[in-house]
């Protein structure tokens, strides 16, 4: 593939024009508070009306960021990664607050551990249709009540605030969304800081967002480090959030990695036994998503051929879409040593992945990252041809699982993925080896996968677990427990985490717990539609083999023309629209 030029660069906001559009949001913070749910919901309509109508110089301006010509099939990539998401987030938040902030989930249950569990999707049936088979649930936090739409319910703060959003630069739906949440779920107006990467995006999302423009709730502005130390500390911001790297937030918060060391091992034990917090050189209130290394959990099973070239297919997508520029991107593959498809599995998935044509590394660091992999593990496996300004589809075979090892602690942020064998119990007794003809016991593989994940891997926002229908059936408790030990704030069971991030109506950030000394994944949450007070985290299901291809798989082959019909019915459902996307969807 010819990689297509790069976007003209975006000047930077000059710091005289900074103060003036923080003087302007200032001014109508508390203005933002008295918008009335009607007059929001006339704000979110304009937002989809005009992201729509921007949408064609929206698509092109994000393929040209990523090395894509606007008309390639891949292209459909910035289509429904980017706009399609955009739209939906709208949509449903205009729907939340025709429900007073407090929109109706499926059904409530209380799990016996007193976590209670909202089905938020499917939620009508379009969904129903266009999802088959796929189902979303909102866990909340233990103790804590299902409460939703603080802000609606009780009125929300009396004073307002201007949050900075640092924008996320590698899909182009983040910056959008993360504005989006703060204003309509968190009462906060918005200035939002383009990331360098995916600056171009930013003039046309002021346009399609007109409306919060020109009410003086948003502001859009472009710059790197100098621009965004300036907002972060301007004393008339009150709160920020960032969508990018734990190196970012410990810049902001800790003046950099090493001053934060300096900080957190100065701190003393009082005589009463209470820590005095180590120094932050900005304390303001800070929410933000900051990456994972996401494992993704294979439980051995009676796979056909079919079986195991499907999923093949759906973790090399996985690995693949955006070029691997996705904090939820599988960097983990974690199998059973004595399942007997696992070597046939593995070698499936690195077929996929030399099929795969090679994508530009346009985000900034991809070769320097993928260097230090290299160095870190000389028996990787580049899979396919090497092009300039690539980074191949590489797989790390046999990585050890003790702590601290750099594939389980290191997010790649480039085509580098893991591979994690564990030795586990049989069903009968003692542990399994290589080409032992004894079975898998899948209890102690989930349990010691699921161990793994919480110990190992570094972050907590995404993980996947693909299991047969068969094992499941055999297995539920062993599943269900999995599935409420894992401390990830989006768990896909058969599908990729970003449909969590695309589906929009799920929560979206990490697990809760972390602290400001030890941020990881991150704190807070963005999206989540039905606005649920105390998310602990969003859980997805969908079928084992999904039909027809999901439009995530990077062989789809009709990617473009799905992304547009699927951003026309978000923009507007109707089910003339839904037969159209069902139609193009058919062709992929």
């Amino acid at each position: 593939m010819a990689f297509a030029d790069p976007h003209p660069p975006v000047p930077a906001t000059p710091i005289s024009e900074l103060d003036a559009a923080i003087e302007v949001l200032d001014s109508k913070k508390d203005a933002w508070l008295a918008v009335t749910i009607n007059e929001r919901i006339k704000l979110l309509e304009a937002c989809i009306a005009g992201t729509a109508a921007v949408a064609e110089k929206w698509a092109a301006a994000g393929a040209r960021i990523k090395g894509l010509d606007p008309n390639h099939v891949l292209a459909g990539e910035e289509w429904l990664a980017g706009i399609m998401p955009t739209i939906r987030n709208a949509r449903l938040l205009m729907e939340a607050l025709k429900k007073n902030g407090q929109p109706k989930p499926t059904s409530v249950r209380t799990r016996s551990d007193g976590r209670t569990v909202a089905r938020i999707f499917p939620n009508n049936m379009m969904d129903r249709i266009l999802f088959s088979g796929t189902f979303a649930d909102v866990w909340i936090e233990k103790g804590k009540p299902a409460s939703q739409g603080a802000i609606y319910r009780d009125g929300g703060p009396k004073a307002g605030r201007v949050c900075l959003v640092l924008g996320g630069g590698n899909v182009s739906s983040i910056p959008a969304m993360d504005a989006l949440y703060k204003l309509f779920a968190e009462n906060e107006v918005v200035l939002l800081k383009m990331n360098p990467v995916n600056e171009a995006i930013g003039p046309v999302l002021a346009e399609a967002f007109k409306a919060l423009v020109d009410g003086g709730f948003l502001r859009v502005v472009y710059g790197g480090a100098e621009v965004g130390a300036h907002a972060a500390n301007h004393p008339k911001v009150g709160s920020l959030h960032v969508t990018g790297s734990d190196r970012t937030y410990d810049a902001i918060v800790w003046g950099g990695t090493e001053k934060k060391k300096a900080a957190i091992g100065t701190s003393a034990w009082r005589g009463d036994g209470v820590q005095n917090p180590a120094k932050r050189i900005n304390e303001k209130p800070f929410s933000a998503e900051l990456g994972c290394v996401t494992p993704v959990i294979v439980v051995p099973g009676p796979w056909s051929d079919r079986d195991i070239r499907f999923q093949a297919r759906h973790v090399a997508a996985m690995v693949t879409h955006n070029a691997s520029f996705n904090c939820n991107a599988a960097k983990v593959i974690v199998t059973a040593r004595g399942w007997l498809q696992r070597e046939a599995f593995l070698d499936a998935v690195h077929a996929e992945l030399a099929k795969i044509p090679a994508r530009k590394a346009y985000y900034p660091g991809a070769q320097d990252r993928f260097k230090r992999f290299l160095d870190a593990y000389p028996n990787a496996m580049s899979l396919g041809p090497k092009e300039e300004g690539a980074v191949p589809w590489t797989v790390i075979p046999d990585v050890a699982t003790e702590a601290g090892g750099y594939a389980l602690t290191n997010e790649a942020f480039c085509g580098v993925v893991a591979e994690v064998t564990l030795d586990v119990a049989t069903q009968t007794g003692g542990m399994l080896r290589e080409r032992d003809p004894g079975a898998v016991s899948v209890t102690a593989f989930l349990e010691e996968a699921t161990k793994l994940a919480n110990e190992r891997c570094w972050g907590t926002l995404s993980c996947a677990g693909l299991i047969h229908p068969a094992t499941e059936e055999a297995h539920p408790a062993a599943l269900a427990k999995a599935v409420a030990d894992l401390r990830y704030g989006g768990i896909g069971i058969n599908v990729w985490p970003g449909v969590i991030y695309g589906l929009v109506s799920p929560t979206w950030g990490a697990y809760p717990g972390h602290t400001p000394e030890d941020i990881q994944s991150g704190t807070g949450v963005v999206h989540n539609a039905f606005l649920f007070d105390h998310p602990e985290k969003s859980v997805v299901r969908a079928p084992f083999r999904i039909r027809p291809t999901p439009p995530w798989f990077s062989d789809h082959k009709n990617l473009l023309d799905l992304g547009k019909k699927l951003v026309a019915f978000e923009a507007a459902p109707s089910w003339g629209k839904l037969v159209s996307v069902a139609t193009a969807a058919m062709k992929g």
